[in-house]
């Protein structure tokens, strides 16, 4: 499948953008918690991150130089991701650490993406700096970690505004959902191409001027690209809420695409989920969500059971269904690969999964996967099965990618690049299928089930666990096992309870539910059911499941919930940083 031709980009690089930004009356709107607004101009932006990478540069940033940022949604994210490209540099997003319970595992991951990148510096905000002490003593950057606050402009060098568009422009890291995360470097050529190729998929402005909404996080690639990104490109206003607010509180995103007439807002599955099971009805006293035409649905699989529920929970309040549009992507490809089309209705096949799982042909059946969209303009997609070969319609195989928005490869890591594309072809990893023109996601290859000789992709057992009470939402993961020689590999199901319900639920009733709908949808009867405390299951940095991570840890009894982090935690946790920073200023100046 080819896309139609890409559309001209309207400038060079991400440094071009923010300028031509800054000559409007666009901004940048900070919600809190309680809906208290702070905005920023893209004029300021453009200052501010002057004076940021001013200042980087008189710290010794040379151009080219990898400027990693722990920084949260906030006017200092900005200072510093876009200061460190005013400065040569590449800016290179990483997630807070926000679960205490968790920090040994983030130490230990942010030390490596540190390390892979080889950072000159880290910057970080006063608050979250004080836990990153151990990162840092591992990581060694050669500037260390500092807060913008720290870091003196005067005898700063020529900022580079005027960087070449195949310059380096991020480094993402890929999820990590089914290996370690791997720095993706994307060009600014790559991030234009995206870009214009967004804006074209946008709606016309007839009815609203075009802002946006956003509660993802600013260091994954639909946060930072399809808002963030898109807003400076398209020089429109965007609004953002912290991704911890959006969990403590989901109302605060339909609360304010409705109070801003936002036209745009993306979000994986899980956002939509959480919105009709936790949003109530006097969250939304006059709330009206008919501005908003374009839904986004991507970054995890699109479950239409969720979004079937999501409109018919804010029908009544203005949402068009028609507005919902699922995609595919990775951050591989600067984010979009497929896109469905405007003004229809969400389109699906239905499968049998028993089929698929032993055969690997859609043929009809109970089992709904949704349609992602034709490939976007300027890029193609092939399903090839084992031969390397194009698969025909409705038959599973890998998906396979090219276009003008996919990264070069990895950085400094020629033997994964090389795994990854081959003769020009990005080698998703995920399967999938053709009909009529448009892709269909089914799985991915490293998380397939093989039971009794046949591929069950995890996500046909998962689907099955959405709108159960006592599941919590986007928190249940189904893998395989083989708990004795003579039966082979069979299903286990890893499913966390909600928050409200805690240990003393009625494990056996929901394990019964669960068995129930896996059963019914699929055939497959699962050996073992376990439920788990909250936060039991590990997570990449954006929040997908780490299936084979949480297998690793069942297996070797090490599957446990994490630590309490009350205050005692915290402040312990403190000392622990600031003793790993006073060793590290030791050990440079001994």
């Amino acid at each position: 499948m080819k896309g139609p031709p890409p559309p001209t980009s309207e400038h060079r690089t991400v440094n071009e953008a923010l300028a031509c930004a800054a000559a409007t009356r666009s901004c940048i709107t900070f919600v809190d918690l309680q809906e208290r607004e702070g905005s920023l101009s893209f004029r300021e932006i453009h200052e501010r991150a002057r004076r940021a990478a001013a200042a980087l540069r008189a710290q010794g940033i040379s151009t080219g130089d990898r400027v990693a940022l722990v920084l949260p949604t906030s006017p200092a994210f900005m200072d510093a991701y876009f200061g460190a490209l005013l400065a040569g540099a590449v800016p290179v997003p990483l997630y807070p650490p926000f679960r205490l319970g968790r920090l040994p595992e983030y130490h230990a991951s942010t030390a490596r993406m540190i390390g892979a990148v080889e950072a000159s510096i880290v910057l970080a905000d006063s608050r979250t700096r004080k836990l990153l002490g151990q990162a840092i003593e591992w990581s060694r950057p050669p500037l260390g970690c500092r807060t913008l606050e720290d870091l003196d402009p005067e005898n700063a060098g020529e900022l580079q505004d005027d960087v070449e568009p195949d310059a380096l422009g991020l480094i993402q890291f890929s999820s990590g959902s089914t290996a370690d995360p791997k720095p993706v470097a994307l060009s600014h050529r790559n991030l234009m191409s995206q870009l214009a190729v967004l804006k074209a998929l946008m709606p016309p402005e007839d009815r609203f001027p075009h802002s946006g909404v956003s509660w993802l996080p600013l260091y994954h690639d639909m946060g930072l690209i399809s808002c963030l990104l898109l807003a400076v490109y398209y020089a429109r206003p965007l609004v953002l809420v912290q991704p911890e607010h959006f969990l403590a509180r989901p109302a605060l995103w339909l609360r304010a695409i409705a109070r801003h007439r936002a036209t745009l807002s993306v979000a994986p599955t899980f956002g939509y989920e959480v919105c009709t099971k936790r949003v109530r009805d006097d969250d939304l006293a006059g709330v009206d969500l008919s501005s908003w035409l374009l839904a986004v649905c991507g970054a995890e699989p699109v479950v239409l059971d969720v979004l079937e529920r999501f409109v018919g929970r804010f029908a009544a309040f203005g949402f068009d269904r028609r507005a919902l549009r699922p995609v595919y992507g990775l951050a591989e490809a600067s984010l979009a690969v497929t896109f469905t089309p405007p003004n229809r209705d969400i389109k699906a096949i239905g499968v049998d999964p028993a089929h698929l799982a032993s055969t690997g042909q859609a043929v009809e059946g109970p089992r709904a996967i949704v349609s992602v969209g034709p490939p976007i303009p300027g890029s193609e997609v092939e399903v090839r099965g084992s031969n390397g070969r194009p698969m025909p319609e409705r038959s599973v195989g890998r998906i396979f990618t090219r276009g003008p928005s996919v990264m070069a490869g990895y950085f400094r890591q020629p033997e994964a690049t090389a795994r990854a594309i081959v003769d020009g072809w990005l080698d998703t990893g995920d399967l999938g299928f053709v009909a009529d023109g448009e892709l269909y996601v089914s799985g991915r290859e490293k998380d397939l089930i093989i039971i009794r000789g046949s591929n069950h992709a995890a996500q046909e057992f998962e689907d099955c666990l959405a709108g159960i009470e006592g599941v919590r939402t986007g928190c249940a993961v189904a893998l395989g096992f083989v708990p004795d020689e003579e039966r082979g590999e069979q299903l286990l199901v890893l499913a966390e309870r909600p928050r409200s319900v805690g240990s003393n639920g009625d494990d056996a009733h929901v394990a019964g539910l669960i068995r129930l709908a896996i059963l019914e949808r699929t055939g497959i009867q699962p050996h073992t059911v376990r439920l788990l405390e909250p936060g039991t299951l590990p997570r990449t940095s954006s929040g997908k499941l780490r299936r084979a991570e949480a297998l690793r840890q069942f297996l070797a009894g090490e599957l446990m919930p994490p630590r309490k982090a009350g205050f005692a935690r915290l402040s312990l946790e403190v000392i622990r940083s600031t003793c790993a920073f006073v060793r590290v200023r030791f050990n440079r100046e001994s």
